[in-house]
């Protein structure tokens, strides 16, 4: 037995009257940054328990936020200029920590950087060269690995950008470079690799699409970076041409690789050129915040992000939260915007309870606008079901 009802003797000889809090919830998207979650998690449970320490571990999956998260951690960040999806400078940060980088594809390359909303122009012309430019820029300050995050792109040029900016000449029948974006990979007819910067590297995605196919970058992401059918069948091609043109100038055949088609074959790129491999996002950012060191001896983890649904089993934040804590016999819960998980679903991903605004507040407008009071209200309820009364109430 566990959770609100457990016996205080489990309790006591648990370590968890002594011990910490964790908090470590992801973004709220279009509400909160995961930061800014921690943060009132936080201030509503000391209002409640201020005799429990609190730590504050915001974490990501490899997508937007990734780069917040591990600046939060410890590590340094540095911001730089980068060409954004559609060429134009943004001004993009990355992390570092000793020789190891933390690189996320939305910073540069993400729909959040569209000047624009997504139209079927910018479907066929955004380009993943900005990510490239964060990648160099890193291995200038002295970065040895790179852990790249995938998400959120507005691009499916199949990372040609991105290489393009590491060195990699891809040119067209007349030897002449390629312009930038998935329609122009059609006329791709040879790969110079001879220049490229070569950076190890970590993808990190829980996508685990091929680059092409029915279940490809294009047929299944192009719809959503403004891709109609007939601009999803030339991004289509042009993707399937460069993965003919790769196998044969550099022999890598990596095309159906599960994860080949995140951020709209960006991971193509990175394992074709870059001999990447690919990881759970979320298990990479937890390690590189020793996150199984900082939960040792809690009473109690917090994790949580702004809709729990099926997609939260499928490799997000909360469930990989769960999974460490669960190794170290540390009970966890979540918050939410809104859940549409059984309880029994999130027993199964060792989530031991969820609260949700909605059960505070109907009106998910209202839970949008109003997300950092009611996180604080949730969290006062947390302490009161989960942590007893305060010593000094």
């Amino acid at each position: 037995m566990s959770g609100p009802d457990a016996p205080l003797s489990r309790q006591v000889r648990g370590g968890w009257r002594d011990g910490h809090c964790v908090v470590a919830p992801d973004k709220f998207k279009g509400s909160l940054t995961a930061p800014q979650v921690a943060a009132h998690l936080a201030t509503g449970l000391r209002r409640v328990r201020p005799d429990i320490p609190v730590v504050t571990m915001p974490v990501a999956d490899g997508g937007d936020g990734t780069v917040d998260a591990v600046v939060e951690s410890g590590f340094v960040r540095f911001q730089t200029s980068a060409a954004g999806p559609l060429g134009l400078p943004v001004a993009a940060s990355f992390a570092m920590r000793g020789e190891a980088a933390v690189i996320e594809l939305a910073e540069a390359s993400g729909l959040r950087r569209l000047p624009v909303r997504p139209t079927c122009q910018t479907a066929m012309t955004a380009t993943s060269y900005g990510t490239g430019e964060l990648i160099r820029a890193a291995a200038t300050r002295g970065a040895r690995s790179v852990v790249l995050g995938l998400g959120g792109s507005a691009c499916t040029d199949g990372g040609v950008g991105m290489m393009s900016a590491l060195g990699v000449r891809f040119l067209d029948e007349h030897g002449l470079e390629l312009p930038r974006g998935g329609a122009a990979l059609t006329r791709l007819a040879r790969i110079d690799a001879s220049e490229m910067l070569q950076v190890p590297v970590i993808v990190a995605s829980d996508v685990d699409n091929p680059l092409f196919g029915p279940r490809g970058a294009a047929q299944v992401y192009g719809p959503q970076k403004g891709a109609r059918p007939g601009d999803i069948d030339e991004l289509e091609w042009g993707l399937a041409r460069l993965a003919s043109i790769v196998e044969r100038d550099l022999g890598a055949d990596v095309a159906d690789r599960p994860g080949a088609g995140a951020a709209g074959g960006v991971g193509y790129a990175a394992l074709a050129f870059l001999g990447a491999t690919v990881r759970p996002g979320i298990e990479i950012i937890l390690e590189l915040m020793s996150f199984a060191e900082q939960i040792e001896g809690a009473r109690l983890v917090i994790t949580g992000e702004g809709s729990l649904d099926s997609q939260t089993l499928h490799g997000k934040a909360p469930v990989g939260v769960a999974q460490a804590a669960a190794g170290v016999s540390v009970p966890v819960v979540a918050v939410a915007g809104q859940r549409s998980l059984t309880d029994e679903q999130l027993r199964r991903a060792h989530i031991e309870h969820a609260y949700a605004l909605t059960d505070l507040e109907p009106d998910p407008e209202v839970c949008m606008a109003q997300a950092g009071p009611l996180l604080e209200r949730l969290a006062g309820e947390i302490a009161g079901a989960w942590l007893g009364a305060s010593a000094h109430a």
